[in-house]
């Protein structure tokens, strides 16, 4: 409880900032709701709260004032399978096509405003666990790692965006789900779209991932 009550001192800012921008979030939200008569972005709520579970992953595992490498990799696991929620977001301003109303510009200010919520949330828990890699993993696998993790969240998206795959699946409906991930892999020609997405949004989160924590290290 000490290092949980800590861990809040030292990241108070942070998760005031995250507190205010996600309601901010919810208040245009409900203003978009009042004004169009509409619940149509109401799953934008729902998918912040996935965005979320990664970042509440590793700030509870950074909290802890020990951590066994078995109990790492069983989190992790969980980790990497909800991380990719947290980009997801990015990929709802695909619905501002369904507009058909005169507040178009609020539509893109709510869409907007839950994607970005949701890559700051991505990039806080991505270099959580890679800090806490630092302790078990030697620092060229770290580097080499990076990229990896960030394609595979790209890929996750894909099969989230395109297939309709839940994180949960891999436990509801594990065969068709390694089945679809099996043919991408061994027929790409026959699923560019699949291969295209995961390149160019995997590179996306790599430019993001840079320039986020080249900002973060200079301050």
């Amino acid at each position: 409880m000490d290092n949980i009550k800590q861990l809040f001192i030292n990241r108070f800012r942070t998760f005031t900032l995250l507190s205010i921008s996600m309601t901010f979030c919810i208040v245009i939200l409900m203003i978009r709701m009042k004004l169009t008569h509409s619940f149509f972005y109401l799953f934008l709520v729902w998918n912040l709260f996935l965005a979320i579970i990664p970042f509440v992953i590793t700030t509870y595992l950074v909290s802890l004032p020990k951590l066994n490498k078995f109990v790492l990799a069983f989190w992790f696991g969980g980790w990497l399978l909800f991380l990719p929620n947290a980009p997801y977001i990015v990929t709802d301003l695909i619905h501002i096509r369904l507009s058909n109303t005169r507040f178009v510009w609020l539509d893109v200010i709510v869409v907007t405003s839950f994607a970005l919520n949701g890559l700051i949330l991505f990039y806080l828990s991505f270099l959580d666990m890679i800090s806490l890699l630092n302790y078990y993993v030697k620092k060229q696998y770290i580097s080499f790692s990076i990229p990896v993790l960030l394609f595979l969240s790209a890929f996750g998206v894909y099969l989230g965006r395109f297939l309709r795959y839940n994180s949960w699946e891999i436990i509801q409906n594990p065969l068709e789900l390694f089945n679809d991930i099996f043919r991408i892999i061994i027929y790409p020609s026959k699923h560019i779209e699949a291969w295209l997405f995961t390149i160019l949004f995997g590179a996306f989160l790599c430019i993001g991932f840079w320039i986020y924590n080249d900002i973060r290290k200079n301050n």
